[in-house]
């Protein structure tokens, strides 16, 4: 067998595994997005029909709805002589009719059975009234519509059961390939084991917790007290039951890929971040007898399960992005400029801030195009250790614009700020944000030369590089304007979880279809996915271990910050401080604090519920409020210990090679860490305690008027 032949045969496995093991995550995704764009085309379609049939709301149910039982034209007289002689006898039945009754009065019955005669003769008319109006078209458009409404409820109201089953699943699949977040990645058979061995040990106890609230619950309903969604319990149990065994078969299995020996402490750096914050949850939790407690949180995280859906849509979107050619084709647009590295990296900066939005501002942004980035900046002559800064920074710069995620989740859980007010003051504070990077760079990313090419060079070679981006611009419009005049729903932050990966797919189905264009990463193989549906199976599958790194670190990170809230930690913290600037000075702490050792999901949860109501009572605005929030939980994408934006960056960049990076004095060792505490650092303080010295500053940095 030949080289060649190896290699197919070998491409032709992977791809057969990818369908095994992507088909099930490929439903649900698909059900999710169906729910979402049927939501949406089920309230046009309303709108549609009553607009075209008046009576349309009748007409759709008219299948469920009977005729008038009651006599159109009755024998009045007969009738009102029968409610005579049935009140005599009743009378003559109560023996105080004397006392309480009185004279019959034949011309109110007579009223009333006429009134009955002439309503019931109106539901007639209207019925016969309806009938008239069916007519095939009808019948045939509420068909559809009902369909689609009763396919949608069925989606929607399971979605419960969607959340736990793409939580689990995918973490199954990120449990079987390793890939769960770590501090440092497995490089050993003793990381290795001290990595399964914790995550044995916390699959165990959260299919312990899981069964004891399940018998909890059992035993309330025993009790007479209502059950909801039981059969979440089920999920959850069986799901970290297979999780557990998966664990178990694991660590039987010693990974012969891997040398021998390692040592203790960088061992205890490999343990999934999940699996710390589960053990430590759970030995709190068991302290105070609440054995059940990471599985209540579990099941307070079901409550959003709609957001969290959208999350596994937007991780899907950037693995999509991943296999297209579009990041390339958008660095060849500003390639014949030529900047030197410093300007590059503003560039690259602004230019990444709307799609990491768009991506749901968790990283994802940085698992697709994050090689692209990095690659780009090195061939500029940026250093390894900027350009490993830039590539992370990079996933955290669009975490407020429209329509990230994060935002609508802050919205959702309070009343105080909307949506349109935290993305106007997000877009304010990306300008701010690029602009401290830039002023940074400038004195600390080293000697470089700041000349950019002649326009007269640049501008020929930018306009030849928008030709080849045209289709990628008119696939977008097209689905845009199509939900625009058809769907009447334009592109925001409701919509763009369903409109996004139907864009994605166009894009795809374009390149390989009209333009036959192959796998970036693999064009020069021979092996390399050439077909619409394995490039799409390649997304799902790669996105299905993330989402499941993801979710779980999501999920525990709800329930550190229960076991947080529960502790009564946050209680120490005084409710009247009695000085603005001490409150301020004390949240931004602890904000930062929780933004660096929990997921943002799970911190706006236990914000919400607690600093929340402590910054309210000292006179601190919701939306300034709201906003150095959501900016202390991008500081913490880049901050040790979790540092998740650099965690991705590793996953796709590798480790740091060059000496500098290995051997270097501190700055030098560690400058990808230090810029961007620097940059999100000096852009928290501006923002944390100009808007309360000046009422300029807050309308300029917040873009609201300051409150009176």
């Amino acid at each position: 067998m030949t080289v060649r032949t190896e290699a197919l045969v070998a491409a032709q496995g992977r791809g057969l595994s990818r369908w095994v093991s992507g088909l099930p995550m490929l439903t649900i995704l698909l059900l999710t997005l169906m729910a979402s764009v049927g939501e949406t085309l089920h309230s046009r379609l309303l709108e549609i029909g009553g607009a075209t049939w008046p009576e349309y709301f009748n007409l759709r149910v008219l299948d469920h709805v009977q005729a008038p039982t009651c006599n159109a034209t009755p024998d009045l007289e007969s009738a009102i002589d029968k409610a005579v002689k049935q009140r005599q006898a009743e009378m003559a039945n109560d023996p105080f009719a004397d006392v309480f009754g009185g004279a019959i009065d034949r011309s109110e019955i007579a009223s009333s059975i006429e009134a009955q005669a002439a309503a019931c003769a109106a539901q007639w008319q209207n019925w016969e009234h309806i009938q008239s109006l069916d007519t095939p078209a009808v019948r045939a458009f509420a068909t559809f519509e009902t369909g689609l409404s009763q396919g949608v409820v069925l989606v929607t109201g399971n979605r419960r059961v969607l959340l736990g089953l793409m939580l689990l699943f995918c973490a199954a699949a990120a449990t079987l390939r390793r890939q769960h977040i770590a501090l440092r990645p497995v490089e050993t058979q003793r990381d290795d084991l001290v990595a399964t061995v914790t995550q044995l040990l916390a699959n165990g106890i959260l299919t312990f917790s899981a069964l004891l609230y399940r018998q909890q619950e059992l035993a309330q309903a025993e009790a007479g007290m209502p059950l909801a969604h039981l059969f979440m319990h089920d999920v959850w149990v069986t799901g970290f039951g297979a999780l557990t065994l998966i664990s178990a078969w694991q660590l039987r299995q010693t990974r012969t890929d891997l040398p021998a020996g390692g040592r203790w402490g960088r061992s205890l750096l490999s343990i999934p971040l999940y699996s710390f914050m589960c053990l430590t949850a759970a030995a709190q939790f068991a302290w105070h007898g609440f054995y059940h407690g990471i599985a209540v949180y579990l099941n307070m995280m079901a409550e959003l399960s709609a957001l969290f859906l959208s999350l596994g849509l937007y991780v899907w979107v950037g693995m999509l992005l991943a296999r297209t050619h579009l990041p390339q084709k958008v660095f060849a647009l500003i390639r014949p400029w030529e900047l030197p590295p410093k300007w590059l990296g503003v560039v690259v900066l602004l230019l990444t801030a709307l799609p990491t939005a768009y991506s749901g501002a968790s990283g994802i942004f940085i698992l697709a195009a994050g090689m692209t980035l990095y690659r780009e900046l090195r061939r500029a002559g940026t250093s390894e250790q900027l350009a490993l800064a830039t590539t992370a920074i990079s996933g955290s710069m669009g975490t407020m614009l429209r329509p990230c995620l994060l935002v609508v989740i802050v919205a959702t859980l309070n009343n105080s700020v909307t949506t349109d007010e935290l993305f106007a003051a997000g877009a304010r504070v990306l300008l701010l944000t690029a602009f401290l990077y830039t002023v940074y760079v400038l004195f600390l990313g080293g000697k470089s030369t700041l000349k950019v090419a002649s326009p007269r060079v640049a501008i020929p070679g930018m306009l030849k590089a928008l030709l080849p981006l045209l289709p990628y611009i008119a696939c977008f419009v097209v689905v845009i304007m199509a939900w625009e005049f058809l769907l009447g729903r334009g592109l925001d932050e409701f919509s763009a979880p369903a409109i996004l990966p139907i864009v994605m797919l166009m894009i795809l189905a374009m390149e390989r279809f009209l333009l036959k264009e192959h796998d970036p990463e693999h064009e020069a193989e021979e092996s390399a996915p050439r077909g619409f549906g394995p490039a799409v199976m390649r997304a799902t599958d790669d996105s299905t271990a993330l989402i499941g790194a993801l979710l779980m670190l999501m999920a525990l990170s709800v329930s550190m910050g229960g076991l947080i809230e529960r502790s009564g930690l946050l209680e120490l913290f005084p409710h009247d401080l009695g000085s603005v600037w001490l409150t301020l000075a004390l949240l931004m702490g602890m904000l930062v604090i929780i933004g660096m050792i929990m997921d943002p999901y799970g911190a706006v949860l236990l914000v919400n519920a607690t600093l929340a109501p402590i910054a309210l009572e000292n006179g601190i605005n919701p939306l300034h409020f709201w906003v150095m929030t959501v900016l202390a939980f991008e500081m913490g994408y880049l901050t040790p210990p979790v540092a998740l934006n650099h965690l991705l960056t590793r996953q796709v960049v590798g480790m740091p090679t060059e000496w500098e990076s290995l051997h270097g004095t501190f700055w030098q060792r560690n400058f990808r860490y230090i810029l961007p505490v620097l940059v999100m650092g000096t852009a928290l303080l501006i923002v944390t305690f100009t808007p309360e010295a000046s009422s300029w500053a807050y309308s300029f940095l917040l873009g609201a008027p300051a409150p009176m």
